[in-house]
């Protein structure tokens, strides 16, 4: 796993949380994820294409999270994960994404998005898009924890 790709796309996750939700985010140690099981409650994933290389995102946030999130970004939250929430999350996905690849373009890396998709629900599954190793680094807040996972090939 190519660190130049992960600092990019937590920095910016770091970044849209504290710019758009008022919220900040402390990354804990990443490590290797094992299974496909969401941490969370709700998740967007998102593909990714380069000559350099292939691999996707997934943001995942506990319920408490996603709720305090729309709270911060809209002034309303519903009582449980909807539509709202599950829109609102592909949107994040979306704006972490852009702001990593502006930092990648800068540094010579340009690969394409695909459109996010968002996947909710108790023990709800993601399936990266690579065949390499997926790294998992779990984000705190006062509200409850994100993750963002990433998976490149080899």
């Amino acid at each position: 796993m190519k660190v130049e790709f992960i600092n990019p796309f937590l920095s910016s996750m770091l970044n849209v949380m504290s710019t758009m939700a008022q919220m900040e985010l402390t990354p804990e140690k990443p490590k290797l994820k094992k299974s496909e099981i969401a941490m969370g409650d709700v998740s967007g994933l998102i593909g990714m294409v380069s000559t350099e290389a292939k691999g996707s995102l997934s943001i995942t946030f506990e319920e408490s999270l996603a709720l305090a999130t729309m709270l911060g970004m809209v002034g309303e939250t519903p009582e449980k994960v909807n539509e709202e929430i599950t829109d609102l999350v592909g949107e994040i996905t979306n704006m972490v994404t852009g702001g990593a690849k502006r930092m990648l373009s800068e540094k010579g890396f340009d690969f394409e998005m695909a459109t996010p998709v968002v996947v909710s629900g108790p023990d709800h599954t993601i399936h990266h898009k690579a065949k390499g190793p997926v790294v998992i680094i779990p984000l705190n807040s006062e509200v409850g924890k994100a993750y963002i996972e990433f998976a490149f090939d080899e």
